[in-house]
């Protein structure tokens, strides 16, 4: 407590012992927009396919007819422009930001919008990254998403612990791989989201298997799956396993994964779709 307090906590910013009201963090949704839910694909370390994952499930979601946004809050390796072939830069109107649009329809903001060159490092703090995921809820024109998908960087840093306690979160999908040290890596992302009241949707695996183009065999690349003992130890729903496909990854790579076929994720969309 300051020497200088005078005991008015509405107009103070210390977080000291003396404080009685509960700090509001959320950041408040642009005027001019209305976003039903707010799903964060989330894991405790980078390389997992969240990016994949989190545009898979809008594209998916797109296809049902609903409409669908990406929030890229992965601001030090944002990936969400690419795979959805959106390179426009932004701009904005009288009301905020306007996102880039996909082919489909899907509505996509990422720093990568605001960079002059997309190649560039992102040489910024936890505050100033923080700040930014912030503005891609209040300042930007979402109008109406029916299912707001935020890709969330690896770990539990700033930028997680801003979104969790700034966005509507209504529920978070958490990718996994098959190594062993999947349930370390489960566990901080389940106990992160405890300790936020976040509700968890379920685990979805990636890289789960490689399927042979001669027998159609699958084949455990990175070894035994141990996605069921997880799912089991949580008690959490197992909402899809994502194969290795080079497909996917040509198509990310030519910004088109809303050509991909078929729906390897039916499970997923289908809780989501239980949400409205």
């Amino acid at each position: 407590m300051s020497e200088n307090c005078n005991h008015d906590c509405s107009n103070c910013s210390q977080n000291c012992s003396s404080r009685t009201e509960e700090q509001d963090l959320s950041a408040k949704l642009n005027e001019v927009s209305h976003v039903k839910k707010v799903i964060a694909v989330v894991s405790g370390k980078g390389g997992v396919g969240k990016s994949l994952i989190t545009s898979m499930l809008a594209i998916q979601m797109q296809r049902k007819g609903y409409q669908t946004g990406v929030l890229d809050a992965d601001i030090t390796g944002p990936s969400i422009p690419k795979i959805f072939g959106v390179e426009t830069p932004a701009y904005g109107n009288e009301y905020g930001m306007i996102p880039n649009v996909s082919d489909a329809g899907t509505k996509v903001v990422s720093i990568n919008m605001m960079l002059d060159d997309p190649e560039q490092p992102v040489l910024w703090r936890g505050p100033i990254l923080a700040g930014i995921v912030k503005q891609f809820w209040s300042e930007v024109v979402w109008d109406d998403v029916d299912y707001m998908f935020v890709d969330m960087p690896p770990g539990t840093g700033d930028v997680p612990l801003t979104v969790f306690q700034s966005l509507p979160i209504d529920g978070i999908i958490i990718v996994t791989s098959p190594q062993e040290l999947v349930s370390m890596i489960v566990a901080k992302a389940v106990n992160m989201a405890n300790m936020m009241n976040i509700p968890i949707l379920g685990l979805v695996e990636n890289y789960s298997y490689l399927a042979c183009p001669d027998c159609g065999k699958k084949i455990e690349v990175f070894g035994k799956s141990h996605l069921h003992e997880v799912a089991e130890k949580y008690n959490l729903p197992i909402l899809g396993r994502m194969p290795i496909d080079p497909t996917f990854a040509e198509l990310c790579d030519a910004g088109n994964l809303e050509a991909v076929s078929g729906n390897p994720l039916e499970e997923a969309t289908a809780v989501l779709e239980e949400m409205i």
